[in-house]
Parts: structure tokens; C-alpha cells; sequence
């Protein structure tokens, strides 16, 4: 860190995030963090304009631009705080109303999920990367030195590239939960008790696979260009577990293309029988 001097820290939003971030980054503060939540509890946000050196606002992508207008109304900011908010897919052109008023203003997201036990998290945030896109240089710096004092590895994301990074880790991680209870629920379906425990050591295996090899971990009936297995797959679901058939018919598609743009042509009859709906 280039400056360990403890400043105030000012948060704005009360839930996971925020008590994570006010927990992590009570050490390198000057007092308590004062909190606030959304609407009227806790410190005013004139209070907050006047005491704070930084200002984090972690609340939820919709209300973003209100709390932002509402924190903008109380300034000219007098010392030129650091403002953040932690969304994923908003840069920092959503601030520009506080950087009008005098505030350097960043976007700081931590690319990991928040259960709401602050504990742990401010321990998972230790090396974790957060993806940071700053107003200006001075911003930018003051952003790295934030992710680094609670641990965690700073990553730039331009500011036109915030809604792709944003993208890109919600397919990795939201859908990958809608695919394993897809895959939970036809287990059940085939008379499988405890499907969980069925799929833990082959998920964790093809994640770690995944991450190490990319596209070269992918294993399967498509790779093989089994066809006459797809066929059976798709029988079977329409069967017994129908509300799957879509999510397996796109996902299947989308490793055929991605087969295809690696140089290892699919075969066209699995392609369309994937394709044939019903």
C-alpha cells in the first residue's frame, strides 16, 4: 500500500456487501465506518459528505442512480472524496453527478457472491480479483489501494467493457447454478435420491478442468459425435424432464459452435436433431 493513513469511511446500504465492506474495512479507518442505509437510517448524508474521505455505496444496480442523485444534491464536496459504487455492470459514468461536485468516483466490483455472513466474506475477498474502472488516474490508484486493503487482487475493466465483464460472470456463475438444479431435478426424476452428492466429484472435476484447460477440458457424447446418445438424451428428458429439453437443446448447440470455431467440425445430424423441437 502507498498510504496506510487511516481515513473516515462512509457506506450507504445495508445489506451483504455493504456490512462485508464495512467489516473489511474497519481496520484501516478512522473510527467506525459510519453506515447508512437507503432511505433515512443511520448517519444523514450530509454527515457523510462532511466527514468522509470515502464513500462506498453498495446497493442494488436499480436504485444506484436515485442514491446517487440524492448524494450529489448535498454537495459541492469540500475535500474531494473517493465515491465508489460496487456494482458489476455499471462504470463510472453513473457517478458523473458526484464527479461534477468535486468527488473523484470509481466502480469497484468484487467478482465472488456475498451470503451474508460478513466474516467469511471478508476472509474470501483475500484474493479475490475486483474488477476497477476509475474517473481519472488519482481515482484509479486510490480504488487499487481500496481493493488492496481488503486483500484482493485489483483487475482493469475499461469503462465500455463494464457490461461484458458484468455478462460474462453471470454466465459463468448464475447459470452454472440454473444447469447443476436442471441436472439435480432429472436426477431426482431417474429415481436418484440424493442427486447433490452424485454430481459433486464429476462438477468439481470438469470446473477444475475447465479453468485449467479451457475449451480442450470438454469431454461427452458431443465431442465423440455420438449421435445416436443425443438422441436418447433428448427422448428421455421429453419423457421424464421436460422443463430441462430447452436448457440441454441450447447449451448443446452452443458446444457444437464452439466445437466447430475450434476446428473439430460437428456433426450435422446431431445439430439437427437438436434442432427439431418436440
Amino acid at each position: 500500500m502507498t498510504d496506510q493513513t487511516p481515513r473516515r469511511i462512509g457506506i450507504i446500504g445495508t445489506g451483504r456487501v455493504g456490512k462485508a465492506l464495512a467489516l473489511g474495512l474497519a481496520p484501516y479507518a478512522d473510527g467506525e465506518p459510519l453506515i447508512r442505509g437507503r432511505s433515512t437510517a443511520g448517519p444523514s448524508l450530509e454527515a457523510l459528505v462532511q466527514a468522509c474521505d470515502i464513500i462506498a455505496i453498495a446497493v442494488a444496480d436499480d436504485a444506484l442512480a436515485s442514491v446517487v442523485a440524492d448524494l450529489a444534491s448535498k454537495g459541492p464536496f469540500p475535500h474531494a472524496p473517493l465515491v465508489f459504487h460496487v456494482s458489476g455492470s455499471h462504470g463510472v459514468g453513473t457517478l458523473a453527478p458526484l464527479h461534477a461536485q468535486g468527488a473523484l468516483t470509481a466502480a469497484i466490483h468484487p467478482a465472488m457472491t456475498f451470503t451474508g455472513d460478513p466474516s467469511s466474506e471478508v476472509q474470501r475477498m483475500v484474493g479475490a480479483r475486483f474488477a476497477v474502472t476509475g474517473s481519472s488516474e488519482e481515482a484509479s490508484q486510490q480504488a487499487r489501494q481500496i481493493v488492496q486493503r481488503l486483500g484482493g487482487i485489483p483487475v482493469a475493466v475499461a469503462e465500455e467493457h463494464r457490461a461484458l465483464y458484468h455478462a460474462a460472470l453471470c454466465h459463468g456463475a448464475n447459470h452454472l447454478v440454473t444447469l447443476l438444479a436442471g441436472s439435480s431435478q432429472a436426477l431426482r426424476a431417474a429415481g436418484v435420491d440424493e442427486p447433490e452428492a452424485l454430481l459433486a466429484p464429476l462438477v468439481r472435476a470438469a470446473l477444475e478442468n475447465a479453468l485449467a484447460k479451457g475449451f480442450a477440458a470438454l469431454s461427452g457424447p458431443l465431442l465423440r459425435g455420438d449421435g445416436q446418445t443425443i438422441h436418447h438424451h433428448l427422448a428421455a428428458m421429453d419423457k421424464d424432464a421436460p422443463a430441462l429439453t430447452p436448457a440441454y437443446r441450447a447449451m448443446a448447440l452452443a458446444t457444437l459452435d464452439e466445437l466447430e470455431r475450434s476446428g473439430r467440425p460437428a456433426a450435422q445430424q446431431i445439430r439437427q436433431n437438436l434442432e427439431t423441437i418436440g
